[in-house]
């Protein structure tokens, strides 16, 4: 009988380990879900080194520091506009960190929109890699609790009369989604490019702008179930979500991605990043 007694506990004890596991998988952020990705073979093939460039700005760029709500201090990468706008565009890193070619990106959107501040936030402190496994640390490493910090001490920084868009690829993709959301009634845009989105529609719900989703089809991870989900969620949200899709695979739209880089279907979705931004940021 006793022995009975010990094998029911050993499996109530199993049970109870796959249901914790089951909780744990369930409720696993958005952040996290794409940190699974970093150790994929096949996803990690999707970015081989990217290109060796060095930023010189044109437009008075400089890199600052802003304090943040845990106490720290984040770093950042911003051009100011030429004439005093509350208007702001921040800009949300790939896996690699805020490396000079994500400060080019921001400088062509800042020349592009015209009319806006941009800021590029330094997501991993300083972290930056140059190979798909010490992105991979980085990404794995990083807790989205450091990032809300991050992002909030920007809010904080730009001011609670500033106008807030966002963009991000990648890691940034869904970065740039949750900056949105915790920016709250500031936030006027969210363009997302093959990044992991928020899954929770009660958070969802609390989202004060549109949103533009810039898919590529080929994509196995962030892949059409994942698209699918989000369009239900933001509708069940009663949120504005656009779908542009493109024949072509994750990282596409990155010119410093010498294997994956589409560049008539980044041209594209390029363009309409600025158009969905322009009727958005005036």
């Amino acid at each position: 009988m006793k022995k009975f007694y010990l094998l029911l506990l050993s499996a109530l004890l199993v049970t109870k380990g796959f249901a914790q596991d089951a909780i744990t998988v369930c409720h696993t952020s958005s952040t996290e879900k794409f940190a699974m990705f970093a150790s994929n073979k096949d996803f990690n093939a999707m970015h081989p080194r990217p290109r060796a460039y060095v930023h010189i700005s044109e437009e008075g760029g400089k890199m600052i520091t802003y304090k943040c709500p845990d106490g720290k201090d984040a770093n950042a990468y911003v051009i100011l506009a030429k004439k005093k706008t509350n208007n702001w565009l921040f800009v949300f890193q790939e896996w690699w960190g805020l490396n000079d070619n994500i400060k080019r990106q921001a400088e062509d959107l800042y020349k592009d929109l015209g009319n806006v501040n941009v800021l590029a936030l330094d997501m991993y402190d300083g972290g930056l890699a140059t190979t798909p496994d010490d992105a991979r640390k980085l990404m794995q490493g990083f807790k989205q609790e450091r990032g809300d910090a991050i992002i909030n001490g920007a809010v904080a920084h730009v001011g609670s009369i500033a106008r807030i868009a966002t963009i991000g690829w990648c890691f940034g993709g869904g970065q740039s989604l949750i900056a949105s959301l915790n920016a709250g009634n500031q936030a006027i845009a969210c363009v997302i490019y093959y990044g992991m989105p928020v899954d929770d529609v009660e958070k969802l719900k609390t989202l004060h702008c549109d949103v533009l989703n810039i898919w590529p089809t080929k994509d196995k991870h962030i892949n059409k179930e994942v698209i699918d989900k989000f369009e239900a969620n933001m509708k069940a949200a009663g949120k504005n979500l656009t779908v542009k899709s493109y024949d072509a695979d994750h990282a596409f739209a990155n010119p410093s991605n010498a294997m994956g880089y589409n560049e008539p279907a980044a041209k594209d979705a390029y363009q309409q990043t600025l158009t969905f931004f322009r009727a958005r940021v005036k």
